[in-house]
């Protein structure tokens, strides 16, 4: 019989675009391999193209797509439960490490699952520090890609203005995040990316080639409610940008309500309420009958005469709805006949009324009605007692305008920060899902920095930002509870932190390097690495499934054995040392059935014959259980 391995690999990101590729264009992948001269025909070129074309390049953007598509080895999440609030139950999650191997680990798990990202990456200021992708080259190799020599081998680099890569290394710490990030948006999914004034035309470049000029929902411009570079000899900023995509080009933004200052023009009283009116003719662009032949077409007046669209200068023109669409507004009273003087003489025209209730805008491009930073700033203090824990926070009030307008956001959704900072991203998602009594739920991502010494941080106890970010949502949890006792919104967050592999792909037995009196005697040494914890290895196995939440609830089966763990009521991970036949007796009968079965190949000792008959047995017992019922499982070993 064939038994199926865990594979070491998490992600294969080319092999699934060579799938997606084949579903598209089937003539262009032959055995698993791109035929791309039958693709170049598939897209209708069939002579070769000039090398030259439009697009952003910098020293390394090779490097940064190369370093997105490699799949992540030798890493796991640790769940951390003392750091966790309310683990049994919350759907949410904080996560601490390099996002970029944190978004790799993430993937399988989160693929096309996150309705929405928000990030504020460190601006490229020339002193921010940004993350050093290349600490795993060769001095020689860092030095030609990035251009610097003295930080080799750390997460950080300081980005000197002084470099001639200055641009180049920040481009690529954003490229292999952002095309990580897209899959994992979902196709209804929508990012947002704040960014100040030095790189928003690059980082739209490279959002253009990664989500596609056609999904470029807009550039917001926001107020900052402060004034910095003002000693720099020119303009000052007050202004920062925040950046639109949508994952496919059918997407548009929610609309968001009117204000006082909107409802001012619904001045007009019926049976319905308030309401404005406008032309029922075109006007602006494309208003002639040319533009659209099937809205050109007569109406009755109340006088009982025939109207045409007709244009202030007498040409022809369109009216804004078709003929039955007009038909069934005029039905149902959204018509509206005033008098009004055509030519020097009072005729009829045609309006249709706009009423005020449920009526939203489009969001406006600039945004100089929400809190400012130093509000926001504020806030986080009040928060934390008074003490000035957080620089640069970004403001409650722009998240909630961002949720806003964020289309069809529905319970369950997931909302992903993979800069999260001080956990804004967290703290609104909370508030906006009390508001709004939607349950919606966060997965932060922050590299661990360390607060410096002597800041009111550092003194008040808090050595890393992620300290910071994770007390931030403790406390604002527990605000939100106390100020709405009857609230059932999810405040808690499980916590995960980047560490090594708990399991050893490479068994050391096939390595020579145990023996079997070892094995007897510590037989965990054959499969995991010393002092690995039964959870963190069921994680870690779980970073290898599709679609499995690390949210999910993880149990011990201790009425099958001491080592034997149900995962979101599907996965069966079984790390017993020896399967017996009352294991196989039991696993056989836990109903549902799980979809996965995994079992350690030390626990048999190489006897394939012993392998055969178990799962032989296991087979036909789930079969007889199941009587007439279909039932579809797998069978992995580690």
């Amino acid at each position: 019989m064939e038994y199926g391995k865990i594979q070491q690999r998490i992600n294969d990101v080319v092999g699934d675009n060579v799938k997606k590729l084949a579903q598209l264009f089937p003539s262009a992948v032959k055995d698993g391999e791109v035929d791309f001269e039958a693709l170049k025909e598939e897209l209708g070129q069939f002579t070769e193209v000039d090398s030259e074309k439009y697009e952003l390049t910098w020293a390394g953007k090779k490097n940064a797509k190369k370093i997105a598509q490699e799949d992540i080895v030798g890493k796991t999440l640790k769940f951390i439960p003392e750091d966790s609030k309310n683990a049994d139950t919350t759907e949410n999650l904080y996560i601490e490490g390099d996002n970029l191997e944190v978004l790799k680990l993430l993937r399988q798990n989160y693929y096309g699952a996150v309705k929405m990202i928000y990030i504020d990456p460190p601006y490229n200021t020339g002193n921010d520090f940004v993350y050093n992708d290349s600490f795993d080259m060769t001095k020689e190799e860092s030095d030609i890609a990035e251009g610097n020599t003295g930080y080799l081998g750390e997460k950080y680099v300081v980005n000197n203005k002084s470099q001639n890569r200055y641009h180049a290394i920040w481009l690529s710490m954003m490229y292999s995040r952002l095309r990580l990030a897209k899959d994992l948006l979902d196709d209804a999914g929508i990012i947002f990316i704040s960014i100040d004034d030095r790189e928003v035309e690059n980082m739209k470049k490279i959002c253009h080639e990664i989500y596609g000029e056609a999904c470029f929902l807009g550039c917001v411009v926001r107020s900052t409610g402060q004034t910095t570079g003002q000693d720099s000899g020119g303009l000052g900023s007050s202004f920062d940008y925040i950046l639109i995509y949508s994952k496919t080009v059918e997407m548009e933004l929610t609309g968001i309500p009117l204000n006082d200052h909107d409802l001012q023009r619904f001045n007009y009283v019926d049976e319905r309420g308030n309401y404005a009116y406008d032309q029922l003719r075109k006007t602006g662009s494309n208003d002639r009958r040319e533009d659209r032949p099937n809205m050109f077409y007569p109406i009755i007046n109340p006088d009982g005469e025939e109207v045409y669209p007709i244009g202030p200068t007498g040409y022809e023109s369109r009216w804004r709805f078709e003929k039955k669409t007009y038909d069934k507004m005029l039905a149902d009273n959204y018509i509206l006949w005033k008098k009004t003087i055509k030519d020097g003489e009072e005729v009829w025209w045609p309006y249709v009324k706009y009423y005020a209730e449920g009526r939203t805008k489009r969001p406006s491009p600039l945004w100089n009605d929400l809190e400012g930073n130093k509000k926001a700033t504020r806030d986080v203090r009040a928060l934390f007692d008074g003490k000035k824990i957080f620089d640069y926070a970004k403001p409650k009030d722009l998240l909630n305008r961002i949720l806003q307008i964020t289309p069809n956001l529905m319970n369950g959704d997931v909302i992903l920060d993979f800069f999260s900072g001080s956990a804004t991203t967290a703290s609104a998602v909370m508030e906006y899902s009390l508001n709004n009594r939607i349950d919606l739920k966060f997965i932060m991502v922050q590299y661990p920095e360390e607060c410096d010494g002597g800041t009111e941080a550092y003194t008040a106890g808090y050595e890393t930002i992620c300290e910071i970010g994770k007390e931030r949502i403790r406390r604002e949890g527990e605000r939100i509870k106390k100020e709405n006792s009857d609230t059932n919104i999810d405040i808690g967050f499980k916590v995960f932190r980047v560490a090594d592999t708990n399991i050893k792909w490479n068994s050391l037995m096939d390595a020579g390097q145990l023996d079997l009196s070892q094995v007897e005697s510590t037989p965990d040494l054959v499969d995991f690495m010393p002092g690995a914890k039964d959870v963190d290895i069921v994680y870690e196995l779980m970073l290898r499934q599709r679609d499995v939440a690390l949210s999910e609830k993880l149990e011990l089966l201790s009425d099958i054995g001491s080592r034997t763990y149900l995962y979101g009521s599907s996965y069966l991970v079984c790390l017993e040392t020896e399967i017996t036949v009352e294991i196989v007796n039991k696993l056989a009968e836990i109903d549902p059935l799980p979809i996965k079965f995994i079992f350690r190949d030390s626990a048999f000792k190489d006897d394939i014959a012993l392998k055969d008959e178990t799962f032989r047995r296991l087979k036909a017992l789930i079969e007889k259980n199941a009587g007439n019922s279909k039932v579809t499982y797998t069978v992995e070993f580690i």
